[in-house]
């Protein structure tokens, strides 16, 4: 019998304390990785969603896990409430109050880029809840020693959000990327549909700005703190990351005591699509080390 990895067949949404949050759920839980279910948090660039960003991995990882793809709030199709603490720290508290909803008591986890600062917020805050962490050019985590700041694709994101225009989500979209073949039209006529829906741009920005709000900034530097994160932590990155680089891996590499790294060559910021097969297969080997059950 075939299974429906379709966007509309496996979506869904469940509240999350006071909004709701819109979620790709599919497969079941087996004994790989202790049983755990598998959480996947997007980016946050223009028009980033879970589907965007996850859509195409789903069937590799609902093979073998309970696999949700969350949109975090102010993204996709969750509902967008003003930003009222770092993001990091925002999102993560909502993710609780979704796993507390869905009777979800612990997890793997896995964080692209704006969603990796999230799930290592997430992890720092709330250990006994998750198994293994699986980070993507993490934010937060990423401190460029050799690189300059803020990166190309940090400031493709800015001039996005400064003049929002098919040109200027291009301009980022191709950062994102070695195989510039994946910049298509479609992908384009996608995003930007998605980043200026009602709300979205306001929300991006909301988000943009609590990592500059002098109260919460700091909240946000993740690698002062996490000497104390002791999950077994995958970092990957993309050898040609443009948005956040290769340098930026070092820190967290050395800091966290139960890290490894594995590079992708010829890869940018979405290894989950330019590297997609050796991404899920990686991914799926490191979860699989995990034998205590939820």
């Amino acid at each position: 019998m075939s299974v429906d990895y379709s966007k509309e067949g496996t979506r869904k949404s469940a509240k999350a304390g006071d909004i709701t949050l819109n979620y790709y759920e599919a497969g079941t839980a087996s004994d790989l990785g202790g049983g755990l279910p598998f959480v996947l948090l997007h980016g946050g660039g223009p028009g980033a969603s879970a589907w965007s960003n996850f859509g195409s991995a789903l069937p590799r990882f609902a093979a073998n896990f309970r696999t949700l793809l969350v949109d975090q709030p102010g993204f996709g199709g969750s509902d967008k409430p003003e930003v009222g603490a770092n993001y990091f720290r925002h999102s993560s508290e909502y993710l609780l109050k979704l796993l507390d909803e869905l009777q979800i008591e612990k997890i793997h986890l896995l964080g692209n880029s704006l969603g990796g600062g999230t799930a290592t917020r997430f992890a720092l805050s709330y250990p006994d809840r998750v198994g293994r962490l699986v980070l993507m050019g993490p934010g937060g985590l990423s401190l460029n020693l050799l690189h300059a700041d803020p990166t190309e694709g940090v400031k493709r994101l800015m001039d996005f959000s400064m003049a929002p225009s098919r040109e200027a989500l291009r301009a980022f979209i191709s950062t994102m990327v070695v195989n510039q073949a994946l910049v298509t039209d479609e992908l384009v006529e996608e995003r930007f549909a998605d980043a200026t829906a009602p709300g979205s741009l306001e929300a991006m920005r909301s988000m943009g700005a609590s990592f500059w709000n002098p109260e919460w900034a700091e909240d946000g530097m993740l690698w002062r703190e996490v000497h104390n994160l002791r999950k077994h932590t995958l970092l990957t990155w993309g050898r040609e990351d443009r948005v956040n680089p290769l340098d930026g891996a070092l820190v967290a590499l050395k800091q966290i005591p139960k890290a490894q790294l594995h590079v992708f060559p010829n890869c940018g910021h979405w290894a989950q699509i330019e590297a997609a097969e050796e991404f899920a297969e990686i991914t799926t080997a490191f979860l699989a080390r995990h034998r205590e059950r939820g």
